[in-house]
């Protein structure tokens, strides 16, 4: 199912992808994820302005027959449209351009110099590996071993 359901999330990007470009937003993320009883296709969308109620219900309500025309998922889901966030996920290569020299918050499968925790500013990245400024010190981090990459905001 886990294969099946990332499988929707691709064939949903690549449909929606040209419609966010033409609206003017970048598509940040698209996830189909079961929550409770029921299946959510979350659609997150951003541009350099930053998102509003507005934008999503202008993306929702131009994404909605689009998906129902193409009906690339067999089972009732949710639809919801929103922004990253100002604490958002860094997981595509187009992330890594986008968040270059933003301060990151690296949570590792496994210790790294006793940590499994490393904040730093995100200085480069590649197709396998990721670099980060720790205090002073490079730090280049395998992606695959880490479990999640996020922005941080200091409020």
């Amino acid at each position: 199912m886990e294969k099946q359901k990332k499988n929707i999330a691709g064939t949903v990007r690549d449909l929606l992808e040209p419609i966010a470009d033409e609206l003017g937003y970048m598509l940040w993320d698209v996830e189909y994820v079961k929550e409770g009883a029921e299946m959510v296709l979350r659609i997150t969308i951003d541009k350099e302005e930053g998102i509003d109620i507005d934008d999503c219900e202008k993306m929702h309500r131009t994404i909605d027959p689009v998906l129902d025309e193409a009906d690339p998922i067999e089972v009732a889901y949710r639809l919801e449209v929103s922004s990253p966030g100002v604490e958002r996920t860094i997981s595509r290569p187009e992330h890594y351009d986008y968040c270059m020299g933003e301060k990151v918050e690296a949570k590792l499968y496994a210790p790294v110099n006793g940590q499994k925790k490393l904040t730093g500013f995100l200085s480069a990245a590649d197709e396998k590996t990721f670099t980060l400024l720790v205090e002073g010190e490079e730090v280049t981090l395998e992606k695959s071993a880490c479990a999640k990459l996020s922005t941080v905001f200091d409020w």
